[in-house]
């Protein structure tokens, strides 16, 4: 099997060069990892995130151990252009850097370099040579966040190698239980339930988010409804509410930012109703004409949603859906497309009947005009959203507790 697992990455590396002589993601994927001159350290902590989206899950970790630990020098690697250029600055680390791929001569190289005396993972990611490497030199592997499901290549009849790349973690710390109980069942005990960090990192950012005078500003004392994340599929049914809430103000915030990809959307509003948050040169560029504003750069998102009353998080027509936690920490509740099921936290909200599921148009107004009209209801709603999101925080502690044991 390993023979395999190396073609395919290799294969998957080619495929990756040859996009990028058109694309700019894959260009970048391409030549972040053209640079080997990695930083020596005589000793580091080595954090891994698959992209934003795990750096954020991530975050309350990787913040603790800098706390703590002022002195130690700490290694940030991301396996796409989304977290890596976002990132790449961040102060919590004193080197960040493309993972490099998974080959046994780039495992030794990049391992030798940093010198980790602890790994942290988060979510998932699981590399055969550089987990390999790690475990045969005894440097503890911990995966944090983790979550488990029964259709995952490990709990497959062909899955053997990935079950061995699991063998090499030295501590699994996991969200749920149905995850400790897959693991049971190809062999893997060393698991702790210890819930999911993300809940940690949004809470703290509810309780002192950043403020955003320009969007008070265009906001002036209406209520609002947030669109996180947003693909073109969301954006085609969320074109049509804005029309039926005169009184409402729309900020909508896409999950890709490429020019053609705004001008799409601001077609889709009526015309002259939009503007773009570049255009806000200063406070004269609001007026009363605009009912919706798009967010056409990145980093903006967890503190918009302390000025919105309904959330709607994108994806959820694709792949599935992004972070509703960043939402649910202010009370807001939260509408997404059908395709949810991978996500616990998104299962959680709609079985506490805090998030809410549509499959067309029809649907999302439907569960609009009940939130917007049903002010008692949404009360409830709003306190239950929060108050599941302040009782799942712990996992930061548990984790920090375990590794300083």
């Amino acid at each position: 099997m390993l023979p395999i697992y190396n073609i395919a990455l290799q294969l998957y590396f080619l495929c990756i060069w040859a996009a990028s002589f058109f694309n700019k993601k894959a260009e970048l994927w391409i030549a972040g990892r053209s640079d080997k001159n990695y930083t020596k350290f005589a000793q580091s902590i080595w954090f891994h995130f698959a992209s934003l989206g795990e750096f954020e899950q991530g975050r309350p970790v990787l913040e603790k151990m800098r706390e703590l630990y002022p002195e130690k020098k700490i290694v940030v690697t991301f396996f796409s252009p989304s977290g890596y250029e976002i990132r790449k600055n961040t102060p919590l680390a004193d080197a960040v850097y493309y993972l490099p791929l998974d080959t046994a001569a780039n495992a030794r190289r990049f391992i030798d370099a940093i010198n980790p005396e602890m790994v942290i993972f988060t979510k998932y990611e699981y590399w055969y040579h550089f987990f390999n490497e790690l475990h045969n030199r005894k440097m503890p592997l911990f995966i944090i966040s983790g979550i488990f499901r029964p259709n995952q290549i490990f709990f497959k009849w062909y899955g053997s190698l990935h079950r061995r790349i699991l063998s090499f973690v030295a501590h699994f710390f996991v969200q749920d239980e149905q995850s400790v109980q897959l693991l049971q069942t190809i062999g893997i005990s060393n698991v702790t339930i210890s819930g999911d960090t993300r809940f940690d990192s949004v809470w703290a950012n509810a309780q002192v988010p950043k403020q955003l005078p320009l969007i008070e500003q265009f906001i002036n004392g209406h209520k609002a409804f947030i669109a996180g994340s947003t693909w073109p599929e969301d954006e085609k049914l969320l074109a049509s509410l804005p029309a039926f809430y005169p009184d409402w103000k729309f900020i909508i915030a896409p999950h890709e930012i490429g020019e053609e990809k705004i001008n799409k959307l601001v077609s889709l509003l009526p015309e002259g109703s939009a503007i773009r948050h570049s255009q806000i040169t200063d406070h004269q560029s609001l007026t009363t004409d605009h009912q919706s504003l798009i967010i056409d750069n990145i980093g903006m998102l967890s503190s918009l949603y302390q000025y919105g009353q309904i959330a709607y998080i994108g994806g959820g027509f694709g792949v599935g859906i992004h972070n509703t936690l960043e939402a649910a920490a202010f009370g807001l509740p939260v509408i997404f497309g059908p395709n949810y099921s991978r996500f616990k936290e998104a299962k959680d909200l709609v079985r506490l009947e805090c998030g809410f599921s549509i499959n067309d148009e029809t649907e999302l107004q439907n569960t609009v005009k009940f939130l917007v009209e049903d002010a008692e209801r949404y009360n409830v709603i709003s306190k239950n959203i929060k108050d599941y999101v302040r009782e799942n925080t712990g996992a930061t502690d548990a984790i920090m507790q375990y590794v300083n044991g």
